[in-house]
C-alpha cells in the first residue's frame, strides 16, 4: 500500500533523515520518500506488518507533528 503523510516541523536535511530513519526502523516498510519543502512523506508499506498509526507514532517520537 501507499500512503502520504503531512509532517510539520522539518526544516533541514537532518530533520528529513530523522523522519526517514524513524519510518525505516519499522517492519513492513518498503520505501520512504521525504519532500522537505512540502512536508510530504510518501511511504510504500505492507499493511499486514505496519499501520499508519505506527508510522505516525514513530515520526512524533522524533519530535515532529503529523497532520
Amino acid at each position: 500500500m501507499s500512503l502520504t503523510l503531512q509532517v510539520t516541523g522539518m526544516s533541514c536535511g537532518h530533520c528529513e533523515q530523522a523522519v526517514k530513519e524513524a519510518i525505516n526502523s519499522l517492519n513492513g516498510i518498503q520505501s520512504v520518500k521525504v519532500n522537505l519543502s512540502s512536508g510530504q512523506v510518501d511511504v510504500d508499506y505492507d499493511e499486514n506488518q505496519v499501520t499508519p498509526s505506527k508510522m505516525k507514532e514513530a515520526i512524533e517520537d522524533q519530535g515532529y507533528d503529523v497532520a
